[in-house]
């Protein structure tokens, strides 16, 4: 069973494919994507866990043509196993266990009150106004640019750079799009490098100030690729999958009143939701391994050299692990969903991604009781990345 990435009717809605796939078999091979698909919860939880399966960066073709966007990801956590990803994530853990989280904690409730402000400013007289860039996407862009110690000044560049580079990682792209996605890179690198030079000259309490001074108990630390590759890791994962949790999980709480009404009846259930929000509609749909040699997953054998992906957005709505799992629950408990990955590529920013969810969800809920569908939202027309264009509402 192929799924058609090309099909909006499957962008819009994969969820019943992805049943009827999943019915079928737990990984089957896709003929047009040249790859394993894993699409129940324990396979895909065996192929992000298994040590056989990693992830082989290899640079994109020409060469010379991609050079930033390589190299950003030749040094990136995400693209390396142990022992390299090992060592490199123990120095970026290292720098992010200096209080970031937790200095960060007030301030994204203050940010996030602020961005209420501006929407419910826009839509006082009643007119609708977009959630997406009002609400959804400013708040993990400025964490991220505080996080990083990023000037206010320089701000607005950090989300198209972002935006250019993700669209990358989509099967189905056009010339145009890579060659955006290069000139992001390149930017974005540049950028970055003067950045650490200046947080070498004068350190600062911001991340890039400690990831340019964190040693290993070895002695070892960061090359200015692996620093600079970490700060835009940071940035495309974390802020990307921010915004779309937000707008996603806006629209399935309005699609859902009822489950909004108990939310907002018990504000104690943020932390619940925010983690069924990501589980019913994710914001990552696919993580993809490699065999370094042969493995069996769920009775199928892959050989060396063969890709296999996890299906998150499938795994989240396995029958088997979740009790009616295409019902929104915000009060689900033991909800074991596979949404920030597993095993060692588990996502080293989840705890600053929840801190932004729980704020942002709870400043929404709360601030506006009479939130309400204003029209057909746009979904953009990516699979990999599930996001909205556009959530028209009214406040």
């Amino acid at each position: 069973m192929g799924l058609d990435l090309t099909d909006p009717e499957f962008i819009a809605d994969p969820y019943p494919t992805f049943a009827a796939a999943r019915a079928a078999a737990p990984v089957s091979w896709d003929s047009a994507l040249g790859m394993w698909i894993a699409f129940d919860h324990a396979a895909s939880n065996a192929v992000l866990r298994d040590r056989r399966l990693g992830r082989i960066w290899r640079d994109r073709e020409p060469a010379d043509t991609f050079t930033s966007f390589n190299l950003i990801h030749r040094n990136a956590l995400l693209e390396m196993e142990p022992p390299d990803h090992t060592r490199l994530r123990r120095l970026v853990a290292a720098a992010f266990a200096r209080g970031h989280v937790e200095r960060l904690r007030p301030w994204v409730l203050e940010v996030a009150g602020s961005l209420a402000d501006r929407v419910a400013d826009a839509g006082s007289d009643g007119s609708p106004v977009d959630l997406v860039p009002l609400y959804a996407e400013p708040l993990p862009v400025a964490v991220i640019a505080e996080l990083l110690g990023v000037p206010e000044s320089d701000r607005p560049l950090l989300r198209p750079w972002s935006n250019a580079i993700v669209r990358m990682y989509e099967y189905e792209r056009t010339g145009d799009l890579e060659a955006a996605a290069e000139r992001a890179a390149a930017e974005f690198v540049a950028y970055l490098r003067s950045l650490a030079l200046e947080r070498r000259r004068k350190p600062a309490d911001d991340l890039v100030s400690h990831l340019v001074s964190v040693r290993g108990e070895d002695g070892s630390r960061l090359s200015e690729d692996e620093l600079v590759t970490t700060c835009i890791l940071l940035l495309n994962a974390g802020h990307e999958a921010t915004v779309n949790v937000t707008a996603n999980g806006t629209l399935a709480l309005l699609r859902h009143p009822s489950e909004l009404a108990r939310l907002r009846a018990d504000v104690a259930l943020v932390p619940s939701a925010v983690e069924e929000l990501i589980r019913y509609d994710g914001p990552l749909q696919l993580f993809e391994r490699t065999a370094v040699e042969a493995v069996e997953v769920a009775g199928v054998r892959i050989e060396p050299g063969q890709r296999v992906a996890a299906l998150l957005g499938a795994a989240n709505r396995d029958p088997d692990v979740f009790t009616g799992p295409d019902r929104l629950d915000v009060g689900r408990a033991d909800n074991r969903h596979i949404g920030f990955g597993a095993g060692v590529h588990f996502c080293i920013g989840a705890p600053l991604a929840r801190v932004e969810l729980q704020a942002s969800l709870r400043i929404l809920v709360t601030r506006f009781p009479d939130l309400a569908l204003a029209g057909e939202p746009q979904r953009r027309p990516e699979f990999v990345i599930r996001g909205l264009r556009s959530l028209p509402v009214t406040v």
